[in-house]
């Protein structure tokens, strides 16, 4: 009756019985329940609509019917057997599955259907989570917390914002900053003087460097400094080793061959849309592998070299220092990449934890700790050339990337956050040892300490990573295989999140015994994700 769905919907709290008609008055003793039964199960057929295919069937029946509205439920279901594509539309959706979702995974599918891909970053992609599962949205973030679009509270013990927030979430120092530059205006016509005090104190931390660019983002960063060491070398060919951003630039690597950037990016990328005639300007090479840069050199005219000072393991046999030589010896620009690595075992670049200098660097990530803002510093003889060709973009020049940055950087110089997150992934990575030692798994280490994440040795190595991401989503982690180290990271949060981790790889070593892992997982495994470099 029209009461009990008043009443119902007065009374009626958890989201299971908001999301559906009936479930509060089933389950309520004060109302009067009559249940009618067909002699034919029925529940498959879905005349329901919820989603733009479900629209599709319903207007198929109507169009259908146009002619002669008094129809019955029992007429639908004859025109199911005449004409069965009227009900295709729908057919992949899950009954009931409004039940079982929350709002950041409906709002996730909705995402999909009108964002190519679902959002801006792979990396963020509900799928490299937990298809079906991940909470994929957030409301509020503060310290290593976040809470999504229910208000269930979970401890960021995973990406931490993909490296963003060195001092955690939501800093007060630096959300001070950023606010007080919003209330004096964040554009004009007139340039931000703080990008003048920030180009001062990188080039303080780097007295190598002369110079300084901006931007917002480590695509944009690589791309300008891709353009400005062509333009001061006056040659094409770049020789690469690691991960630089989506940029044609970068891409062309695969328009010779699909597996070149295997090492460096996803496994069989393809370089759709990238100009054919960029092919074999672009040459990768691998970490610690001198001998296949050298031949590089050998047989085309290199005129920069861009890589990552470390990714997943150590330089050895004096790699960067090699590097550095040839480059020097050939006249070729060096480009250090540090938007991931930088400001997390120095203060500054990596590359002056092994004093090895390029000719140029870039940063990001955690300059502004979460605000957007990156930088390109390098010689002046090299920085120059961006006089002689064309960098320029309007929201460059806007004030709260810089105002970010100059706070973040005057928080991690006093509290020497990169010793605190190194020790911290230390710590971490040890702990993952001993839980893997105590119940007999072998681990594989990878990553910076403040970068620190695992694989488990087994052909399950993927499935166990979901279900480490699923077990712990449900003690209210987002975790997975690989922890972003930040200052909130304490040490009540780290026995709380082993203390959580220890009875999952107890289940794990059970799998690896003989228990079928995929009758454990709710929904499909992960993504791969990037390729790791052994």
């Amino acid at each position: 009756s029209f009461d009990s769905l008043k009443e119902a919907n007065k009374k009626a709290k958890i989201s299971h019985e908001r999301e559906h008609v009936t479930p509060f008055i089933r389950a309520n003793n004060k109302l009067k329940n009559i249940n009618l039964s067909n002699d034919t199960d029925l529940s498959k057929e879905r005349w329901t609509v919820d989603d733009p295919e479900d629209l599709s069937v319903i207007e198929n029946i109507i169009n259908h019917f146009a002619h002669d509205l008094d129809f019955s439920w029992k007429d639908v279901l004859q025109l199911k057997k005449t004409h069965p594509d009227y009900f295709e539309a729908n057919k992949s959706i899950k009954r009931n599955a409004g039940a079982e979702l929350g709002t950041g995974q409906k709002l996730w599918n909705r995402a999909k259907k009108i964002i190519p891909g679902g959002n801006m970053l792979l990396s963020k992609r509900a799928e490299m989570f937990l298809p079906d599962q991940w909470p994929a949205y957030f409301s509020k973030a503060k310290g290593c917390k976040v809470w999504d679009l229910d208000g269930r509270e979970y401890i960021d013990m995973s990406i931490m914002g993909i490296g963003t927030n060195i001092l955690g979430y939501g800093h007060p120092e630096v959300d001070a900053a950023v606010q007080e530059t919003v209330r004096n205006g964040n554009m004009s016509t007139l340039n931000s003087p703080e990008e003048v005090y920030l180009a001062e104190k990188l080039i303080e931390i780097h007295p190598w460097a002369d110079m300084v660019r901006f931007a917002r983002t480590g695509g944009e960063a690589n791309a300008i400094a891709i353009r400005i060491a062509r333009a001061a070398s006056g040659k094409d060919k770049v020789a690469i080793c690691g991960y630089h951003g989506w940029h044609d630039w970068y891409l062309s690597a695969n328009l010779a061959e699909d597996d070149r950037l295997d090492g460096h990016l996803l496994p069989g990328l393809e370089a759709k849309g990238v100009p054919r005639n960029l092919k074999d300007t672009v040459l990768p090479f691998r970490y610690n592998n001198f001998s296949e840069l050298e031949t590089l050199i050998q047989n085309h005219d290199i005129g920069v070299i861009k890589m990552e000072v470390q990714r997943n393991e150590p330089p050895k046999d004096n790699f960067l220092e090699n590097v550095r030589k040839i480059a020097t010896e050939k006249g070729i620009t060096l480009i250090f990449d540090e938007c991931t690595s930088g400001f997390r075992e120095t203060f500054g670049g990596l590359h002056k934890k092994y004093g090895v200098e390029p000719d140029m660097a870039i940063f990001g990530k955690a300059l502004g700790n979460g605000y957007a803002i990156t930088a390109i510093i390098g010689r002046r003889e090299i920085m120059e050339a961006a006089q002689s060709t064309f960098i320029s973009s309007t929201f460059w020049t806007e004030r709260i990337g810089p105002t970010a940055a100059l706070k973040t950087l005057e928080v991690m110089e006093r509290e020497e956050s990169w010793k605190y997150i190194t020790q911290t992934g230390l710590i971490i990575r040890n702990h993952w040892q001993q839980l893997a030692d105590r119940h007999g798994l072998t681990l594989f280490h990878w990553g910076q300490p403040a970068l620190t994440g695992f694989t488990i040795q087994s052909a399950n190595a993927l499935a166990y990573k979901t279900l480490i991401t699923q077990e712990m989503l449900d003690k209210s982690y987002l975790a997975g295989n690989s922890v972003y180290v930040c200052t909130e990271h304490k040490q009540n949060v780290l026995d709380g999140y082993f203390q959580a981790l220890d009875s999952i790889f107890a289940l794990i070593k059970e799998c690896e015994d003989g228990r079928d892992v995929m009758s454990l997982l709710k929904g499909p495994v992960c993504h791969g994700g990037f390729e790791r470099l052994n």
